[in-house]
């Protein structure tokens, strides 16, 4: 099993930057891809960010330039640094990782209970 833990949501002015954090434990043996989604309220969940093993990061149209996000593979730890911030970015942030364990060599999917960000105008 793979517990996956965000942290730095909270509220921010419009043009202000937070620093999300997404550190993953248990049983793993490596760690393929960690991803950062978000949902609105009343509105589908989609891809923000993604970072893989080697180091390979993609972004949604909506945040490039914007956000970036990084990896310690060191400590299974994936950050996303958002700047510029609008309130249309406002959202539940969730954290997902694919993680290959002692008892899932081929790899899972895992997510995080999310972190509320909340941009005001």
């Amino acid at each position: 099993q793979v517990q996956l833990v965000e942290s730095g949501g909270g509220l921010v002015q419009a043009g202000g930057s937070l620093r999300l954090s997404c550190a993953a434990s248990g049983r793993i043996v490596s760690i393929k891809t960690m991803t950062w989604y978000r949902q609105a309220p009343g509105k589908q969940r989609y891809l923000v960010a993604v970072v893989t093993s080697d180091g390979s990061t993609n972004y949604a149209d909506s945040v490039k330039g914007r956000f970036t996000i990084s990896r310690d593979s060191a400590k299974n730890t994936a950050y996303l640094q958002m700047n510029s911030l609008k309130p249309e970015d406002t959202a539940v942030y969730n954290c997902n990782a694919v993680a290959v364990t002692t008892t899932a060599l081929s790899g899972m999917n895992y997510w995080g209970k999310g972190t509320l960000v909340t941009v005001s105008s």
